[in-house]
């Protein structure tokens, strides 16, 4: 079951998240947070895909601090536009929502950050100050500017071997400040998590990286 919620940030910033429940016993929580395209059907899917294996999900819509309910597809002008709205955001800012929303899922249990892309970076950095009992980052391309601030929670990191975003010496530098981390590289590019990019989209790499998530998962939170 899903609906979306409006929850307020330390800061009276009010904001959409979409939650999605189990039907049967909740192992824990995740925090599902977004890519630079806003609160899509993609990560709403993800949410809802967690929900079906017991995990009470919820995903902030982070661009709420900007624009309400802004959701933005993969054109090239698109695109440009979400990397100038997430230019916008401080990192603290997108934090603090992401703390709001530990906070009314801390009831069922241990809780997890999962981020893509933006959020990948996000939760890297929600892992430095969040009590946490574990992170997923896929693909944090922002992580090599936060290395200043490390995880203190079990985090798994996800890379594509392609991604020209992420350089293999970027994801050598993020392991030489946080070796205790679990690391995983794909033949793939960025964003191969997404199905809904069918250009980004590898569906061996996605299954394995997703294998090995609920694994982390049932290891850390339930």
């Amino acid at each position: 079951m899903s609906h979306f919620e409006t929850l307020m940030a330390r800061d009276g910033h009010t904001f959409q998240v979409y939650f999605a429940s189990p039907a049967g016993q909740v192992r824990g929580a995740i925090v599902v947070i977004q890519e630079i395209f806003g609160l899509t059907e993609h990560i709403r899917g993800i949410a809802d895909s967690y929900a079906a294996e017991g995990y009470l999900a919820i995903a902030p819509a982070l661009f709420d601090r900007l624009r309400r309910g802004l959701v933005l597809g993969d054109s090239p002008e698109e695109v440009e536009r979400a990397r100038g709205y997430r230019q916008q955001i401080p990192a603290e800012k997108s934090t603090l929502d992401i703390a709001a929303c530990v906070a009314v899922v801390r009831h069922s249990g241990k809780v997890a950050a999962l981020g893509y892309c933006w959020g990948g970076t996000l939760a890297w950095l929600a892992a430095a100050q969040i009590p946490l009992g574990a992170a997923i980052c896929y693909y944090g391309a922002g992580i090599p500017d936060h290395l200043d601030h490390t995880p203190t929670c079990p985090t798994l990191l996800h890379f594509g071997e392609r991604d020209a975003s992420i350089p293999q010496a970027a994801v050598e530098s993020i392991r030489a400040a946080f070796p205790q981390g679990l690391y995983y590289l794909y033949a793939a590019g960025h964003g191969f998590n997404n199905d809904t990019r069918p250009q980004h989209y590898d569906a061996a790499a996605a299954a394995l990286a997703r294998e090995r998530t609920q694994a982390f998962l049932a290891q850390h939170i339930g």
